[in-house]
């Protein structure tokens, strides 16, 4: 790019290297792009303002992305997040017992699960348990405590108790977003505290991803990238992204495309 570029042409070249990336840098991107570190922090000041980012020192982060609600969430991505559920789902193995986080993207996992093969599920989500108690040969149990209809899950002290109860061999941990350097991220921080009890209770764990949750941060942690055992993708998850999770020791498994 010129140094004479428009902001508007600067901006979108910003926003491509943030969706390849995960990460942009001021003082990088002025060199990159041949203009003072000013107009850079300019231009992601405008994009921030805009939601398009959120804005950190020494450069910008992608925006948190947005958590409708769950039936919303549903009609979402329905294609990506199937091809997503069957590949996490044939991670199970028989006989195991599974802890299933509520989502959108779990639920797609709760119908692609293997019937006849002695599973028992948890889960704090009603969405899931009525799915599964349609599905053959699966056991099902529900969490109970206050029942968020936002997040379609319960959460909350009750919750809390009945999973640090639990001892289970696999846990799916969904989440709003997940950063190679930072972590798995919620947006509630009952949810998120939820979500680390999961974790305390599973011997291994699984985080599905769509490509709009990578890179990305939120207001609550749940747990660092060393507490995912493996990481599903989809087919054309940006390779800067896959890299960055790949250094850390994260095992990743891509989804097909159709």
């Amino acid at each position: 790019m010129t140094p004479d570029a428009l902001p508007g042409e600067r901006q979108q070249t910003i926003l491509q290297l943030l969706r390849e990336q995960g990460r942009v840098v001021s003082a990088q991107l002025a060199a990159q792009l041949q203009v003072s570190e000013d107009s850079i922090r300019r231009d992601l000041r405008d994009l921030a303002s805009q939601g398009l980012c959120r804005k950190v020192y020494g450069g910008a982060l992608p925006a948190t992305p947005d958590t409708p609600p769950l039936a919303a969430r549903h009609a979402q991505r329905r294609e990506q997040k199937l091809a997503l559920a069957r590949l996490a789902a044939a991670q199970v193995l028989p006989g195991e017992l599974v802890l299933l986080d509520a989502g959108s993207t779990n639920s797609a996992i709760a119908a692609c699960l293997p019937e006849q093969q002695g599973l028992c599920v948890v889960t704090n989500a009603p969405d899931i348990a009525l799915l599964l108690m349609a599905r053959r040969g699966i056991e099902v149990s529900l969490i109970g405590g206050r029942l968020d209809a936002r997040i379609g899950a319960t959460v909350g002290a009750q919750a809390l108790e009945a999973v640090a109860a639990l001892r289970a061999d696999v846990c799916f941990i969904g989440t709003c977003a997940v950063d190679a350097d930072a972590g798995i991220w919620a947006v509630d921080g009952e949810e998120a505290a939820l979500k680390r009890a999961l974790l305390a209770a599973s011997s291994r764990c699984v985080v599905v991803a769509t490509n709009d949750k990578l890179g990305a941060q939120a207001a609550h942690r749940i747990g660092g990238v060393d507490r995912i055992d493996q990481l599903v993708l989809e087919a054309d998850a940006p390779p800067a992204q896959v890299e960055a999770f790949a250094r850390r020791g994260v095992a990743i498994l891509r989804a097909t495309r159709d």
